[in-house]
């Protein structure tokens, strides 16, 4: 405590070049520290997205994951009411959402469009997940007499992509008809009513979006099988047990995690791993070099004082001790302050949100959040405090052990 102390009083020497210092450290414990921060908040949205649309597992068969379908559903699952059963029997299993997938075209009787369309049942998805789509115009399917199409002409229910529904000039209330060959190659249409029009926040997937009922699918697709089955269980640390425990009771099926469906997230992942490593190692070296440039003029101007320190009886280990803990003070005390600043920021930004405008690709902006985690956060802090105790001991070495008539004769 006595050496600590000793460190303090000597930092406060020339407070104009440690306060400097301090400061770049903290500027940089707190840069690291927020771009950390909103590199785990962007994963877990992320991570919540493709939950959210894919569930925290998918069953299918492995044709379906691993080869091109010649027709729709080719490789889809048959006897899917039994499957779901079976997979809901499963006390980690919360819901078994079944999927259509398949694409054609959208007719309004006078111009015709490209779709990918995705055929589920709504009111499982109800469920599941409460309201799921961004209806920006009519309504959504209300889970009940969706799923039976229009008692008058059969009609099943549609919900657009706001671009899709504009390039048709389609409404809630219109009349479409929906156009895809079957699982024979044949081609078949279906009469639908737009039930509502939705972005997804993507102009490129609005264009081709199309969202309906999964009867009505099968019914078009002349077959009762489902693509996938989307298993959404109570939490994300379930799923590696889960999915072990499925995959064993399924054998001739694959049972793939949120994460192997998610080639996007894994690319942002991949991405801010490198951008924010470099980073945080650019900031390392600037700390660092500061901090070592700062203890390097104290240690100067301080020679001929070291020395009569040494002429008195104090030990090279001893004075190289406390210049490391002037490091300390001036790298730690610059971390802690990077710190409350960085946790200062998140907290403010919850109180006012601050919007990001839209990214490459999409049409809607997002909200700007730093989720600091007590652990990185603390561990930065250690960080950078070890690295300028460091610095200020690498510099101090040769000084500590210069002969002591050398170092009394220093000008």
């Amino acid at each position: 405590m006595r050496w600590l102390k000793f460190a303090a009083l000597n930092v406060m020497r020339n407070r104009r070049r440690s306060l400097v210092a301090i400061f770049i450290t903290a500027l940089g414990t707190a840069a690291l520290l927020l771009a950390g921060g909103f590199a785990l908040y962007t994963y877990d949205a992320l991570e919540r997205v493709t939950v959210r649309e894919s569930g925290h597992l998918v069953v299918g068969t492995r044709q379906h994951f691993e080869l091109d379908e010649d027709v729709p559903l080719q490789h889809g699952l048959d006897d899917a009411a039994a499957l779901q059963a079976r997979l809901a029997a499963d006390s980690a299993v919360r819901h078994v959402l079944p999927r259509v997938e398949f694409s054609g075209l959208v007719s309004n009787g006078e111009k015709s469009a490209g779709m990918m369309a995705l055929g589920l049942d709504a009111a499982a998805e109800l469920r599941a997940k409460g309201p799921f789509l961004n209806v920006v115009d009519g309504a959504m399917p209300d889970g009940d007499a969706g799923d039976a199409g229009d008692e008058a002409d059969g009609a099943a229910w549609v919900l657009l992509g706001a671009e899709l529904a504009r390039s048709l000039k389609a409404s809630p209330g219109g009349r479409l008809t929906l156009l895809a060959t079957d699982t024979r190659g044949a081609l078949r249409t279906l009469p639908v009513r737009v039930l509502g029009v939705v972005s997804t926040g993507v102009p490129e997937l609005d264009r081709r979006q199309l969202y309906t009922d999964l009867r009505g699918a099968q019914r078009l697709l002349g077959s009762a099988r489902v693509s996938t089955l989307q298993v959404f269980l109570g939490g994300m640390e379930e799923v590696a047990s889960a999915q072990a425990r499925l995959q064993a009771r399924l054998p001739g099926l694959v049972v793939r995690s949120w994460e192997a469906q998610a080639g996007f997230y894994e690319s942002v992942r991949a991405l801010y791993h490198r951008i924010f490593g470099v980073m945080g190692l650019v900031i390392g070296v600037i700390v660092v070099v500061v901090v070592a440039n700062a203890m390097a003029s104290a240690v100067v101007e301080r020679t001929r004082e070291i020395g009569t320190l040494r002429a008195l009886g104090t030990l090279p280990g001893q004075l190289l001790r406390a210049l490391a803990l002037e490091g300390l003070i001036l790298g730690g005390g610059g971390a802690l302050l990077g710190a409350v600043a960085a946790v200062t920021v998140s907290a403010l930004l919850q109180v006012f949100p601050v919007q990001m405008p839209p990214p490459p690709g999409r049409s809607v902006g997002y909200p700007l959040q730093i989720d600091l985690d007590p652990l990185p956060v603390l561990n930065t802090v250690l960080l950078m405090a070890l690295l300028a105790t460091l610095a200020s001991a690498w510099v101090a070495r040769r000084t500590v052990r210069k002969p002591i008539v050398e170092a009394l004769a220093h000008l």
